[in-house]
């Protein structure tokens, strides 16, 4: 995931559309339903810790981990902007998914944003599933979400071009994808053009995804000692199909 070095730093606005309060919120009723008394929660893959902040706002510790030092930076500048009693409910440490280990357990771990798709090789998805398990009380629940393959496969991914600007910045980014149908992968050749009132500069990324099928999650799940709890379309909750293109999962250790 070291692809995001340069795109943290126009992370925020190129996702200022995304709507993080919703998704919070689902992530919150999703816990309620399936693990009603939790308080603690590990993020893996916090990113500039949007999800972390909204969700300390609905009275849960969280500790965030990230592999980008400069998307962690972001996310230490925002709580600085909390008030206090979030403050002390936010933790951040740099760390790669697939083998960080903390000296702490917790009653959820959650991945968001498709980075378990990030883990594109079956040796990954083991060592990120093995990472949420050591981090998990007995009981405790491990929630994701992922690029879906019946919807990959059925609704092909298309050439896709973005445009936002704020009073400093204006990004356009056209995103091109190469499907690997034998490897479950698709390749996000991103080309990011940043212009402010002196200059442009134009940054070029590839992002592999992996697409997941739900008899190999569950298969995943089984192997890192979790036990399949339940699925359904990201912010919907309706079963997933062949328009599902993003599915959150759940395991319970």
């Amino acid at each position: 995931m070291s692809v995001f070095g340069s795109y943290a730093h126009y992370y925020d606005l190129l996702y200022r559309d995304k709507n993080y309060g919703a998704e919070a919120q689902f992530v919150h009723e999703l816990i309620q339903r399936h693990a009603p008394d939790a308080k603690s929660i590990l993020e893996l893959g916090c990113g500039t810790g949007m999800h972390a902040a909204l969700l300390s706002e609905r009275g849960y510790s969280l500790c965030g981990v990230d592999l980008s030092s400069k998307m962690l930076e972001r996310a230490n500048q925002r709580v600085q902007t909390l008030p206090e009693h979030q403050v002390a409910q936010l933790t951040f440490q740099q760390g790669d998914v697939r083998s960080v280990r903390l000296d702490r357990s917790f009653d959820v771990v959650v991945s968001l944003f498709h980075v378990i798709s990030y883990q594109t090789i079956n040796e990954d998805l083991q060592a990120a599933f093995a990472t949420a398990k050591q981090h998990l009380k007995p009981g405790g629940v491990f929630l994701f979400d992922c690029w879906y393959g019946p919807a990959v496969l059925s609704d092909r991914p298309s050439v896709r071009v973005k445009r936002l600007a704020d009073e400093i910045l204006s990004v356009t980014r056209i995103a091109e994808p190469v499907l690997y149908p034998n490897q479950n992968w698709v390749d996000v050749n991103y080309q990011i053009l940043i212009q402010d009132s002196l200059s442009i500069e134009t940054l070029h990324e590839t992002h592999r995804m992996r697409y997941l099928f739900q008899p190999e999650v569950e298969l995943l799940l089984s192997q890192a000692g979790f036990s399949y709890v339940a699925a359904g379309e990201w912010m919907t909750n309706r079963e997933p199909g062949c328009d599902t293109w993003s599915v959150y999962f759940i395991g319970r250790c």
